[in-house]
Formats: C-alpha cells, structure tokens, sequence
C-alpha cells in the first residue's frame, strides 16, 4: 500500500507544506525583528520558507 510509504507523494507534500511555514514564519519575524520594514519581511519570509524547503528536501548522498 502506497499510504504506508514514508516517502509517498502526499507525505513529502505535507512536510514541505510545514517546513515552508516553518521557514517563513522565522525568516519573517526575525526580519521584523532586527527593524526591517514589512515589505522586506515579506521577502525575507519566502527566501526562509524556500531555504528550509529545499534544504530538507535534499536527497542523502549516496557516496561511501
């Protein structure tokens, strides 16, 4: 049964759905945090919540 797969489609769309909002919402307060402007935290929060994504997202190496 494909539900029971750790790495089913619906399973990595839900854990980049979290990591995204993870990564945004840290990315964004720590902007607004340091004194920038909301329009700045705002694109601080996507490049935070498509860092954590991809960083997670990253296949292990295989290597050795």
């Amino acid at each position: 049964m494909a539900g029971n797969s750790p790495s089913c489609s619906v399973c990595r769309f839900m854990r980049s759905l979290a990591f995204s909002a993870i990564g945004g919402g840290v990315a964004g307060y720590a902007a607004l945090g340091l004194g920038l402007s909301q329009s700045n935290a705002i694109i601080a929060a996507f490049f935070g919540a498509l860092g954590l994504v991809i960083l997670t997202s990253r296949k292990p190496d295989k290597r050795g």
